[in-house]
């Protein structure tokens, strides 16, 4: 391939930033000093692709230590990896947490999503844009969820550096977030992930239960609280034993209900190799933290689950994506990888069995498609995260071409109570095909917002007395965004596969979020349109354009009514239709689904 390089030049910070992840140039053609050798040395196909995947972590190292990608610096890298600059760049800037143009070294992100959007995160932002002004060498940012809906309106400081330096300010106030973008080492400690489980320590609990019980960082208290006992049983039993007991019980993936021991067996039939293991924590779409509170206050319990579902269908390297707004979780997460390998609970011998695994953390960068499975599979592979059209199926052709399996933390850590309870227990717990506990993200108009582990055929009036409803509720969001909107004498729908589908709304990944009379509907609906606005790859045309044609329908609902309204109406709903029926993946196939819901049950704009 001709790679065209600009005239522009790295800075020290640069060149230091690509060499720390890749190691000192080799070669002139590297971007290192020329020398004699350099007339005999060449490098392409196969071993310039093998190294494709680094672009991502090295588009991170960059903006880490600068701020920003500057046009040197991503020349630089290319050259480094071997990759066109023209493809390099449609990556980084594709990505919502990336910048191609000079910003300050500070940034300062603000939630303006459904939950915070609802508390005042408009005048949370206007109020620290006043504070800091225009030469306080801090860009404020209105971003997307940050993940921290328990604790609404939430901002993130992340200042480039060596280090690069973050700071959470949650519930956010406006002298709070600015004293977090003018100092991030001062400001206040996070609380611990047991503040996001207003059940923590109960007895009930299985998948939360060593959340504010165990020391996250050390791997000898979690093996004193039942750690790795189900990797130990996985080991008496072998892949296939493994392999039949979750096909006789028949847990389903907590995401998409698809089946674990059949999409599991399947990949370990399969007799192309390498096989590959993938655990999706981007958890990006609004509303969603369960992945986050796992991942801070239990990681050794992922390690554990990744490492049995790598010994169940034959693979020996995972990819943890991992959502980029999580610092706290990536530490967290890195140091529980670090430590296990030093323990033998990774690498080439785990617990003297033979068994080769390891994982390797890739942060993602902001992208709410990084959800569909094949757009996860560019951005590992250093491509534009963009859907891929299938079939082929993950299963038969995946990460880097291989079978692979992929999962979400809720998915993979509901492994291990079923290996250790055994099946049929197990199956006892929830109703039909939604057997197990469920964890549910509750938040907005509630006294008591966090992660719940209820059975599956919970309600969400049950869910809602749990968690403190406040007086006034006008309605209920159950799936995210994503999901549908219900009213206040809807809550008696089981929250099964079943049972939301026959009411005609969406479980989706467990999102329950209140909203009371105080909360401007029609303000709130337009925010989840420009939220799949913005969250659209823009490969395909029902997505790309429909995204955009019904944030514009509802613009214009809000800001005015009459006659007028009844041909809007009909647009969101031909404009949904095709989005549905023709998009590639299920971000363009789900854009309407919440909006369309606020119309028909709510009535928002009649």
């Amino acid at each position: 391939m001709d790679l065209h390089f600009g005239d522009s030049e790295p800075t020290d910070d640069e060149r230091a930033a690509a060499d720390g992840l890749l190691g000192p140039a080799s070669s002139f053609w590297e971007g290192g000093e020329r020398s004699e050798a350099d007339l005999r040395w060449s490098r392409g196909g196969r071993t310039a692709r093998a190294r494709r995947d680094l672009l991502l972590p090295g588009l991170h190292a960059l903006n880490d230590r600068v701020g920003w990608i500057s046009e040197g610096g991503l020349a630089y890298l290319c050259r480094r990896l071997t990759v066109p600059p023209a493809e390099a760049y449609g990556v980084a800037s594709f990505y919502d947490h990336f910048s191609v143009r000079p910003r300050p070294a500070t940034v300062l992100r603000v939630c303006t999503d459904l939950v915070c959007a609802a508390v005042g995160a408009a005048e949370l932002c206007a109020g620290i844009e006043a504070r800091l002004g225009p030469d306080s060498g801090v860009g404020v940012e209105r971003g997307a969820c940050l993940g921290l809906c328990e604790r609404a309106p939430a901002a993130l400081v992340v200042r480039a550096g060596d280090p690069v330096r973050t700071a959470v300010s949650a519930p956010a106030t406006v002298p709070a977030a600015v004293l977090a973008a003018v100092s991030p080492d001062s400001a206040p400690e996070e609380p611990p992930a047991a503040k996001a489980v207003p059940q923590a320590g109960g007895a009930s609990l299985t998948l939360l239960r060593r959340i504010g019980v165990v020391d996250p960082s050390s791997p000898d208290d979690y093996r004193a609280h039942g750690g790795y006992a189900a990797l130990r049983r996985a080991y008496e039993l072998g892949p296939a034993g493994v392999l039949r007991e979750l096909t006789d019980c028949g847990p389903v993936g907590r995401g998409a209900a698809f089946p674990v021991g059949r999409i599991w067996l399947d990949v370990a039939s399969r007799p192309d190799r390498p096989h590959h293991l993938v655990c999706n924590a981007d958890e990006s779409g609004p509303g969603a933290f369960s992945s986050r509170v796992i991942m801070e206050g239990d990681p050794y319990a992922l390690v554990e689950a990744m490492t049995i579902a790598a010994y169940a269908i034959g693979a020996h390297t995972g990819y943890l994506y991992l959502r980029d707004a999580y610092p706290r979780a990536i530490h967290r997460m890195q140091c529980a990888v670090d430590r296990g390998r030093a323990r033998g609970l990774l690498g080439d011998d785990i617990l003297g069995r033979g068994h080769a695994f390891d994982i390797e953390i890739r942060r993602g960068a902001g992208a709410y498609v990084c959800g569909e499975d094949t757009a996860l599979f560019n951005a590992i592979e250093g491509f534009r995260a963009e859907p891929r059209s299938t079939p082929p199926h993950p299963a038969e052709k995946g990460l880097f071409g291989g079978p692979t399996v992929v999962e979400d933390v809720e998915t993979l850590i509901d492994v291990l109570p079923v290996l250790t309870r055994e099946a049929p227990a197990y199956a006892a717990v929830g109703a039909g095909r939604s057997t197990g506990t469920k964890l549910f993200c509750v938040s907005g108009s509630v006294d008591q917002p966090g992660v719940y582990e209820l059975p599956f055929d919970t309600t969400p009036g049950e869910l809602l007395a749990l968690a403190g409803v406040r007086e006034g509720l006008r309605a209920v969001l159950l799936g995210g965004a994503a999901g549908g909107f219900v009213r206040p004498d809807e809550l008696d729908v089981p929250l099964t596969f079943d049972g939301t589908r026959e009411a005609g709304t969406a479980r989706g990944s467990g999102v329950v979020m209140a909203f009371d009379d105080t909360v401007p509907l029609p303000q709130l609906v337009l925010r989840i349109a420009e939220f799949f606005r913005a969250a659209s790859c823009g490969s395909c045309v029902p997505c790309r354009i429909g995204t955009v044609r019904q944030e514009e329908a509802l613009r214009r609902l809000v800001e005015r009514a009459g006659a007028a309204a009844a041909d809007d109406l009909a647009l969101l709903r031909d404009v949904g239709r095709a989005m549905r029926d023709a998009s590639l993946c299920g971000v363009g196939r789900s854009a309407g689904n919440a909006v369309e819901s606020a119309v028909d049950r709510l009535g928002v704009y009649a």
